[in-house]
C-alpha cells in the first residue's frame, strides 16, 4: 500500500478526501490520508485547525510531513480564493486568467520547497465550486422553492465550468450559494452533495482538479 498525505484547510476538505475521493482508489494501491492544517498553537484546543494561516507556518507542516518516509507524496488542498499573499508566487501572478494565476502558484511553491515527493493544488477557486457542478442535486439537497432554484441555474450558466465561477468577495461560489440558501452547511451539506454528484462528474466539469486526480491515478502505478 502506497499512502499519500494530503495537507487540508479544513473538516469539509478532510471529509471529502475520506468519503469521496478516497472510493476511487482501492485502499490497498492507494491510501489518502488527509492532514487538517494547524491554526492555533495550542493543540488540545478543539478549534485549532482549518482556516487561513500565514505561509510561513504551512511551510513547516509541510516540511514536516515530507519527513515521514513512508509517505510516497505530500501534496495540499487549499482554496485559491483569498490565498494570503505571502504564498509563493503570489506577489508576480501574470495579469491573465484565473487558471493561469493558479498553476504559476502551484509551480512558485513547488519550486519554494525543492522536494521531488511534493506537488501543489489549489482549488479554483474553492470548494463551493463543487456545488454548481450540479444544481439540481444542490437544490434537492438544499431544499427551497423553485425562485431559489432558478438563480442556482442563471449563476451556473453565465460560466463553461463550475472552477470558472470567480473570487470576488461578493460573487465567490460561497457567496453566491449563501446569498440563495442561507442554511447552507458546508461540512453536512457540501460533503453529501459532492457524495451524490460523484467523482466522474466533478472530473469532468472541473479541469483543474480532474488533473489533480490523475497525478494522483499515476501513483497507483
Amino acid at each position: 500500500m502506497s499512502k499519500v498525505l494530503i495537507s487540508v484547510e479544513g473538516t469539509t476538505e478532510e471529509r471529502f478526501v475520506t468519503d469521496v475521493l478516497q472510493s476511487h482508489f482501492a485502499p490497498d494501491r492507494l491510501w489518502l490520508q488527509p492532514v487538517q492544517i494547524k491554526t492555533r498553537q495550542n493543540p488540545d484546543r478543539y478549534d485549532n485547525r482549518g482556516g487561513y494561516v500565514p505561509y510561513a507556518r504551512v511551510r513547516r507542516q509541510l516540511k514536516n510531513l515530507l519527513r515521514d518516509s513512508s509517505a510516497l507524496a505530500v501534496t495540499t488542498m487549499y482554496d485559491f480564493y483569498a490565498l494570503p499573499s505571502d504564498y509563493p508566487g503570489v506577489d508576480t501572478c501574470p495579469h491573465s486568467g484565473p487558471l493561469d494565476r493558479v498553476r504559476h502558484i502551484e509551480q512558485a511553491w513547488k519550486q519554494e520547497l525543492n522536494h521531488r515527493q511534493f506537488y501543489p493544488y489549489l482549488q479554483l477557486h474553492e470548494f463551493e465550486a463543487f456545488i454548481f457542478v450540479d444544481v439540481e442535486i444542490a437544490h434537492r439537497q438544499l431544499g427551497g422553492s423553485e425562485e431559489q432554484l432558478r438563480r442556482l441555474c442563471a449563476i451556473r450558466d453565465q460560466f463553461k465550468t463550475a472552477e470558472d465561477i470567480n473570487d470576488d468577495p461578493h460573487t465567490a461560489p460561497s457567496q453566491r450559494l449563501r446569498a440563495i440558501y442561507d442554511r447552507y452547511e458546508k461540512v453536512l451539506d457540501g460533503i453529501i452533495i459532492t457524495a451524490q454528484i460523484g467523482l466522474a462528474h466533478l472530473r469532468a466539469d472541473c479541469p483543474h482538479f480532474d488533473t489533480w486526480v490523475t497525478w494522483l491515478e499515476s501513483l497507483q502505478s
